[in-house]
């Protein structure tokens, strides 16, 4: 069911005459920041799918509800494939996304159609870096069965509850898998806590990296040599399933693994074998496949595993960001100017 985005629903879309020479363009959801809707409404005549009373919506649905719209406001939920872009037809000129990867959204129809994308590329930095340092921290010095200790009446002593030791930082080898700015990030907020080492892999080596004292190397030495394992690399042709059951296998039994990347970038099959055979200490993961993962998923029942809802990118001020991004892309299109974050397709 579509309706119009704002306090009032479908009685003042009809209403509102103004938008009636205005392009059209359409939100996957209705649940987007409304201070982003109204900017939008200032040049768009603006539907949504009403996702609250009716759930996520369709490939079908998006496939009638995409014709006749000028742009699409997504996230990283919505895959808009070949068939939803080509739908869109003469009238479709832009693909603005709320989210920084694009792995959702069919980058050779958008070309073929001549359809562009705009991402918000960079705005959920720091937030994804300090997520990924939570829950690094929150994995490893095994926290949450900490606090369940605490709440369910079995803490004693910690020295009668050996299995709370975790994985200490200090004098230890990280390894970042992708080190683009989120990666070195990462790396600067790690430093602080005085690891031995920290070593990555890129497609190659960065001054950022070198700057701070950490050590290009091919991804089979960081694995064999890291006690932390982040990945933090974009999903990709080249990059899907890169820890694979074989790369799993290299990592070491202490090593605690971290994913606020993508599900898709891990063999999850052979990470949840490695998490239950205890061949890894443990590990925290922002991002699965699939999301939400089904509460009878076998990562669901791993004492040595900590899960969270991809919420990596959602501080408050990331997330009101995003939103607006997302619109000043979709508007910068409208106007024939430069999108202030376009993906170059």
């Amino acid at each position: 069911m579509l309706k119009c985005c704002g306090a009032s629903l479908l009685p003042r879309c009809v209403k509102l005459s103004s938008y009636v020479d205005k392009p059209k363009v359409l939100l996957a959801r209705c649940d987007y920041l409304e201070s982003a809707v109204e900017l939008l409404r200032q040049h768009f005549e603006v539907e949504c799918w009403d996702n609250v009373n009716n759930g996520d919506v369709s490939k079908e649905k998006l496939v009638e509800l995409i014709r006749g719209k000028f742009g699409v406001v997504i996230d990283s939920q919505q895959k808009i494939d070949h068939d939803i872009i080509a739908a869109g037809g003469s009238t479709l000129r832009v693909v603005s996304t709320v989210s920084t990867g694009v792995d959702n959204v069919d980058l050779e129809a958008l070309r073929r159609h001549r359809v562009r994308l705009g991402s918000a590329s960079g705005v959920n930095l720091e937030a994804t870096a300090e997520l990924t340092v939570a829950l690094l921290l929150v994995t490893s010095r095994r926290i949450v069965q900490g606090i369940d200790a605490v709440k369910n009446g079995g803490w004693s002593s910690t020295l009668n509850h050996p299995w709370l030791n975790g994985q200490g930082l200090h004098d230890s080898t990280v390894g970042i898998i992708g080190y683009g700015r989120i990666g070195h990030s990462v790396a600067m907020k790690l430093k602080s806590f005085l690891p031995k080492q920290i070593l990555y892999t890129s497609r190659e080596e960065k001054p950022t990296g070198a700057e701070i004292g950490a050590v290009f190397t091919d991804l089979d030495t960081l694995l064999r040599s890291s006690d932390f394992v982040i990945l933090t690399i974009a999903l990709t042709p080249e990059t899907a399933g890169i820890m694979s059951r074989s790369k799993i296998a290299l990592m070491k039994k202490n090593a605690v693994f971290v994913n606020t990347g993508r599900g898709a970038l891990v063999d999850q099959d052979a990470l949840v074998e490695a998490l239950q055979q205890k061949k890894i200490f443990g590990a925290g993961l922002d991002v699965m496949t699939p999301e939400p993962l089904p509460l009878d998923h076998p990562l669901q029942r791993l004492e040595n595993c900590v899960l969270l809802p991809h919420m990596g990118w959602s501080s408050s001020k990331s997330k009101e960001d995003m939103f607006h991004l997302a619109a000043n892309n979709a508007i910068a299109v409208l106007k024939g100017a430069p999108m202030p974050a376009e993906y170059v397709l």
